[in-house]
């Protein structure tokens, strides 16, 4: 009788195993893995359908502004206009077509990244241990677990190792659970089931291994999956922002609309041309357009990334990363290529070059040396493979291939010394350690923690003598002033013929056998990152567990610091430290090494309090907590931890510094766009909407109706406001120092640079319309050449504030959007004004060729204009 899923727990994990006909030491064979997953089907969560598509779309209308709109529109039917009720009624539905469409292109593009990040994990099949993506695991698969995974199944544990689990998503519960292979009542809750790992749950400390009993749907987390459902949040400070200063205006607005009826009346206008005048200024003030073009600038920032190897999970990241004061990095893999290589042994008081090992080389006859290269071949978690050469940490594979280099044969070692057991390296514990045969214990890890647990060392004759701790710490300090990290190697026994190997085992009574050192050269594209961060006000600051020399010289190499001096510290300086100190060592110092995963949090937290925005890299479980504190948490993509993939708001695709310098530079492209929209889109709304009001309070006619501002502002929202959300970056952006964090929207340059453009429009508009009806313009094309004349100084002003116009006309073919969007805008004018149907529904006129030679003034006055406009906003 098969084992239902829900009482797995309360079976021995032999049976469960047997029932779903697998071999808990050989797995499943692939032919039948292979059935399995046609038969169960991929295991995965089907996304969850989130509101349906009318709900997402009337959310688009969920805005004050828009509102009003909506309100017009209706008054205007009322009054019997269906027409002007149409068209006011159009706009709302084209910018709420507008966002709809580039919220669903940003979500699809998020969740799109979001899936190409896949989760592999290790299984056992076939006796043979492999790698595979998590999506092909099928019930019976024997799925190994360690530090830092999240568990991409419901397992039946068969074996644990002082497994511990983050069960929080699903029970609750803030600490790890302890786990064990033990069967439990059936009618346990979920939280204690000790015997099994749920799907989504992280691998906080120690090792295991479970055979899977579901997948996809079947699975705890997947019956609960309609409340687990992460919806995309597009929501980030600077929308907020715009939403506040948005409701803001419209409060201005609606006063000033007020005005603009009451002072119209008063001065002996009709009222229902006041009531056409009020709604035109209400109109024209509201940007419409400024939602969709913030959603369009995000969406296209989130895709600039994501072409160079940064996934922003998380939106708010995009416009955080241009104000980043300081990078918090690690050092293997991000700053370092992540090829160790070993160059030296120190064994028996002798300091040996690897490329001395070779067969017949009088080096070789050391055996401190031979059981320094014996134990790291040993106590040791990277294996061959056919496909990929070697598998695994690339420190452990950097010891296989010293051990190889000297002639030593990894399987001919596993068969005289079979592995037992072992204890798994952990940050906080600083060392790995393996039992062999039946009493070998072996050791590597940190030299502060190996030698601080013997009491003898190895003679290069084999005989041990007392250990000389002052010798081997400066052999210690000098390979790693050599830029060599440095691993420690120790031997002892367990006394007898012991099947597990205890902590208490390893505490004390060791006999040292040596050291070896490995280099791992800094990236070029690193070396240059650094320079340019360093260029554009952005400091960086090394975070290793490494030894201090070594982090040191890695550093002066990557060109950290100031004036060739590195300010270096160990994190056992830091404790015990008050938080004043720590935030002035956090501020002075370039490089913390051998530092803790408690330590990263305290020193991002110190960092923030001296004001920084702070982006911190990190790829283990227990980095995940500074990564959560961070302003920017960096985790890698390649060889990051599932825990520290969950926590962070960007991952590295390439886990390389280079990419984190490319994406703060984006970040700021995006703010720079963002700027542009405003510095374009108040204006044009402020001018249109002030005309009307100065035309009421000095009792003349109306330069604009309704029906022509909402023209306006449609040509503008569509044809030439969106390119600037296209824009590209501008030459020297990395040179120019951070954005203060505090800075408001709409700062002092700003402002005054919206204030001059607004009274020019304001001027010029009104200047047109009394020019033409004193030249004997009947209202139609006195209003219709006010309109145009708008429309070409906004084309000014568009090309004066694009990067188009600083890189010079030779380069206007990386703005195509830029032309594209005035050779719209040109077409839509033309049509405004000289075609017949437009004529009537809009009361525009043809222009003659001197009318239009008056309008094209503002493409000459525009210039000193937009020039004295950027040197306001410098």
């Amino acid at each position: 009788m098969p084992i239902p899923f829900a009482e797995a727990h309360s079976h021995q994990a032999s049976l469960v195993a047997a029932d779903l006909g697998s071999h808990p030491e050989q797995g499943l064979s692939d032919l039948e893995a292979k059935q399995r997953l046609l038969s169960y089907g991929a295991n995965a969560l089907e996304a969850g359908g989130g509101p349906p598509v009318w709900r997402r779309f009337l959310g688009q209308f969920h805005d004050p502004l828009l509102y009003t709109l909506l309100v017009v529109g209706a008054i205007k039917l009322l009054l019997h206009e269906p027409g002007e009720a149409l068209v006011i009624w159009s706009v709302t539905l084209i910018n709420a077509t507008i966002g709809y469409i580039q919220e669903s292109k940003a979500e699809t593009a998020i969740a799109a990244l979001a899936r190409s990040v896949r989760t592999e994990v290790e299984v056992v099949r076939e006796g043979r241990r492999q790698r595979l993506v998590s999506e092909q695991l099928v019930p019976g698969d024997l799925v190994c677990l360690e530090a830092g995974n999240k568990v991409p199944a419901d397992l039946r544990l068969l074996q644990t190792r002082n497994l511990q689990l983050d069960e929080s998503s699903l029970t609750g519960e803030s600490l790890p659970a302890a786990k064990n292979s033990e069967a439990v009542a059936a009618a346990s809750p979920l939280a204690e089931r000790v015997g099994m790992a749920y799907a989504g749950c992280f691998v906080s400390g120690g090792q295991g291994q479970g055979v899977v009993v579901a997948t996809g749907a079947t699975t705890e987390v997947g019956q609960i999956s309609d409340s687990l459902q992460k919806q995309v949040n597009l929501s980030t400070p600077l929308t907020r922002k715009i939403r506040r200063f948005s409701q803001t205006l419209l409060h201005v607005v609606l006063v000033l609309a007020g005005l603009t009826f009451l002072v119209g009346i008063l001065r002996g206008r009709g009222a229902a041309e006041m009531f056409d005048g009020a709604v035109a200024l209400a109109v024209g003030a509201i940007p419409e357009e400024l939602p969709a073009i913030v959603t369009i600038t995000l969406a296209i920032g989130v895709n600039r990334m994501a072409l160079r190897n940064a996934i922003i999970r998380k939106l708010p990241a995009v416009e955080a990363l241009g104000s980043t004061t300081v990078i918090c990095s690690d050092k293997t893999g991000t700053l370092t290529q992540n090829r160790m290589t070993v160059q030296e042994i120190y064994a028996g008081g002798a300091l040996v070059p690897l490329e001395a090992l070779g067969p017949g080389n009088e080096a070789a006859a050391n055996v401190a040396v031979h059981e320094t290269l014996l134990a790291g071949l040993l106590c040791n978690d990277a294996r061959p493979s056919q496909r990929d050469g070697l598998v695994g940490d690339p420190t452990e594979t950097a010891l296989l291939q010293a051990a190889q280099t000297a002639g030593l044969d990894r399987q001919l070692a596993l068969e005289a010394h079979p592995r037992r057991d072992a204890i798994p390296f952990e940050s906080e514990q600083q060392y790995m350690a393996t039992l062999h045969g039946g009493n070998r214990i072996l050791i590597k890890g940190s030299a502060e923690a190996v030698l601080a647990r013997c009491s003898r060392q190895l003679r290069p004759d084999g005989q041990a003598e007392p250990l000389d701790v002052v010798a081997i710490e400066a052999a210690v300090t000098a390979m790693a002033v050599r830029g060599q990290r440095v691993l420690a190697f120790a031997i002892g026994s367990s006394g007898n013929q012991a099947q597990q190997l205890h902590p208490e085992l390893v505490e004390g009574g060791l006999d040292f056998l040596g050291l070896q050192g490995m280099i791992d050269p800094p990236r070029p594209e690193a070396v240059a990152a650094v320079a340019a961060c360093q260029q554009a006000g952005v400091t960086v600051k090394m975070i290793t567990g490494d030894h201090l020399e070594t982090a040191r010289t890695i550093a002066l190499q990557l060109g950290l610091g100031k004036n060739g001096r590195v300010r270096a510290i160990e994190g056992r300086d830091l404790d015990q430290r008050s938080d004043d100190e720590l935030s002035q060592i956090a501020r002075d110092s370039d490089v913390f090494a051998r530092v803790a995963p408690a330590q990263k949090l305290a020193l991002v937290r110190a960092l923030q309090r001296q004001g920084e925005v702070v982006a911190m890299t990190g790829d283990g479980v227990n980095d995940a907590p500074a990564l959560k504190q961070a302003d920017i948490g960096i985790a890698m993509g390649r060889g990051g931890t599932e825990v520290a993939r969950e926590a962070a708001d960007m991952l590295l695709t390439d886990d390389n510094f280079a990419t984190i310098e490319a994406a703060v530079e984006e970040g700021r492209v995006v703010y720079l766009n963002l700027r542009k929209a405003l510095a374009f889109v108040l204006p044009v709304n402020g001018s249109a909407s002030m005309t009307i009001l100065l035309g009421a309070v000095l009792g003349l006619e109306l330069p604009v109706t309704a029906l022509q501002v909402l023209w306006l502002n449609m040509v503008c929202s569509l044809s030439l406001s969106v390119p600037l959300a296209f824009e590209p970056r501008p030459p020297g952006l990395m040179r120019q120092p951070p954005r203060p964090p505090a800075q408001p929207l709409l700062n002092r340059g700003l402002v005054r640079k919206v204030l001059l453009v607004s009274v020019f429009y304001w001027c010029f508009i009104f200047g047109v319309f009394l020019w033409a009806r004193s030249h004997g313009s009947n209202l139609a094309q006195a209003r219709t050449m006010a309109i145009q004349a708008l429309v070409l100084a906004q084309i000014a002003y568009l090309v004066s504030i694009s990067q188009a116009s600083k890189m010079g006309w030779r380069h206007w073919h990386q703005s195509p959007w830029l032309a594209a969007g005035i050779a719209l805008a040109v077409v839509l004018q033309l049509s405004f004004s000289q075609l017949g149907w437009m004529n009537r529904f809009f009361a525009t006129a043809p222009l003659e060729p001197q009318q239009w030679l008056v309008c094209g003034i503002a493409l000459l006055v525009m210039v000193p204009v937009a020039w004295l406009a950027e040197r306001l906003d410098s």
